[in-house]
């Protein structure tokens, strides 16, 4: 019986995330990289996780294809290889590796990172990011839901328990003030000044910032404080959060995802939501309020005014009220048809 031969010739292979050999010719810089990203560059532990997840993308690729190339002798062609490889798809450990724009770009952001630092540290002399070009974004509106949505999604929770008082308090808090989740779900109950009505904010890279929270979302917390959470034991370590699991431990980014989702679900909510979602929808109403930009901005943590005009946009039907409420043309009575003599001029 002759056996068939295999196939030797396959695909580079791009592995999934996981324990890799620290001494090899890439890896070995890592741990000084995690160092730069959390220390000087002063990210989150998300974002350091991000990029560590797409530096180890770009590491397995490279030591599948180019196993003698060091990041010394890396040249922007390498970097357009694994461009070409993402975006096309590749399979390895039943993982295919086709990746939308954002996410292609959000990659090449840690990789570029990564080699930063090392043109820091001497270990280059040139970056070969520098010439590399990524595809443009798609310029996307986000989804929001309106006020009555976000307060069908309130009613459709059972209030009466922990667990649904503290997940209609996550909605109404991520709404009323803009906040990303990480920074509700770090919410202490030191930062909450019911006097002033303004709570304090970690955001990103560390930066404090004061928001405006409504008299009707500081009585929610401080019902849920003092007639939920003081029920739940806690440690040293998480008794000052306010946002709690039933065993005292701080609420997971992913649970809050899927509360938020399963909750509009039950709303009867067909829109794709998410965390984030509720932010757009804080921003989106205060611009259709008539609210400064700049405020917005500063309230929502952006480091440029150009990540907030995006919500600009998003209310047509508001700013067709507003011209025809303003504008002189758009108060007048119609032109009254007179029958026509001979040919008129035209514009």
């Amino acid at each position: 019986m002759t056996s068939r031969k295999k196939n030797t010739t396959s695909k580079p292979k791009i592995k999934s995330a996981g324990t890799k050999d620290m001494s090899s010719l890439w890896r070995k810089y890592l741990p000084g990289f995690k160092s730069y990203i959390l220390m000087e560059r002063s990210h989150s532990v998300n974002t350091l996780s991000a990029y560590l997840d797409d530096c180890d993308k770009f590491f397995t690729f490279m030591e599948t294809t180019y196993p003698n190339i060091t990041p010394q002798k890396t040249q922007t062609f390498h970097l357009r290889r694994f461009l070409t490889a993402i975006v096309q798809g590749m399979k390895g450990n039943s993982e295919v590796m086709l990746l939308k724009v954002s996410t292609q770009r959000r990659i090449i952001s840690g990789i570029r990172s990564f080699f930063k630092y090392l043109l820091l540290e001497d270990e280059i002399d040139t970056d070969p990011c520098s010439q590399l070009e990524t595809a443009k974004m798609e310029k996307k509106l986000p989804v929001v839901l309106s006020d009555n949505e976000i307060q069908t999604m309130l009613s459709a929770i059972d209030k009466s328990s922990f667990q649904g008082y503290r997940n209609a308090l996550i909605i109404e808090v991520l709404y009323s003030c803009g906040l990303r989740i990480s920074e509700l779900l770090n919410l202490r109950k030191s930062d909450v000044f019911f006097q002033f009505e303004y709570i304090k904010v970690l955001g990103k890279g560390n930066k404090e910032r004061l928001v405006p929270i409504c008299q009707t979302a500081l009585e929610h917390i401080r019902y849920f404080i003092d007639n939920h959470l003081c029920h739940i034991p806690t440690d040293n370590k998480n008794k000052d959060y306010i946002f709690l699991n039933h065993r005292g431990k701080k609420l997971t980014r992913q649970y809050a995802f899927m509360m938020i989702k399963e909750t509009a679900k039950a709303a009867g909510i067909t829109k794709n939501i998410h965390p984030h979602t509720l932010r757009h929808s804080f921003a989106t109403e205060l611009i259709k309020g008539g609210a400064n930009i700049i405020a917005v901005k500063d309230m929502m943590g952006h480091s440029s005014v150009v990540s907030t005009e995006i919500y600009t946009h998003l209310d047509t039907a508001h700013l067709r009220e507003t011209i025809m409420l303003y504008h002189p043309h758009y108060n007048k009575t119609p032109w009254k048809k007179t029958p026509s003599r001979g040919r008129q001029k035209k514009w």
